[in-house]
């Protein structure tokens, strides 16, 4: 029997390779990353969106938003349009290559997670949030800001 960090140790690179497996699997079907689905569904689900309500919505900052609203733009996906009744606002819309992209995209891996979370009793949901709080601190992680997005950190940027 490994000894008991082993476990743990195995058990986090699992979760970093399903990570990576899964981002890699998402860009060969739809060629897109996952933050660029997450913002892509963000926009299907809202009503007339301008960046900052996108970025509230996924829980990525504006700057990071506008990066990938840039790359999606640029591959025909969504468009921008300043509102008529606020010039202010640049309202932002996915473009019909985005809206079929969509519909035979894969679902981004923390929403199958939040499913399965969500089916756990709330004193496991808890226990598992205090363990992983834990290791975090453990491996000096627990300051670092993170998007509740399941994609390798080069993915992000």
């Amino acid at each position: 029997m490994s000894e008991l960090h082993d476990q743990v140790l195995v058990s986090l690179r699992r979760i970093i390779r399903a990570t990576d497996l899964h981002s890699r699997q998402l860009g060969k079907a739809t060629g897109l990353t996952t933050p660029q689905l997450v913002v892509m569904r963000a926009i299907q689900s809202l009503s007339a969106p301008v960046a900052s309500d996108i970025a509230r919505s996924v829980s990525l900052s504006q700057a990071t938003v506008t990066n990938i609203l840039n790359r999606l733009e640029d591959h025909g996906l969504v468009n921008r349009a300043r509102s008529e009744k606020d010039k202010r606002r640049v309202n932002i819309s996915l473009t019909a290559a985005g809206k079929a992209l969509l519909k035979t995209a894969p679902q981004p891996l923390q929403e199958s997670f939040i499913e399965r979370f969500g089916a756990l009793k709330k004193w496991e949901q808890h226990q598992i949030i205090a363990s992983l709080e834990r290791l975090a601190m453990m491996m000096d992680a627990d300051e670092l800001d993170a998007a509740p997005l399941l994609a390798p950190t080069e993915v992000m940027r």
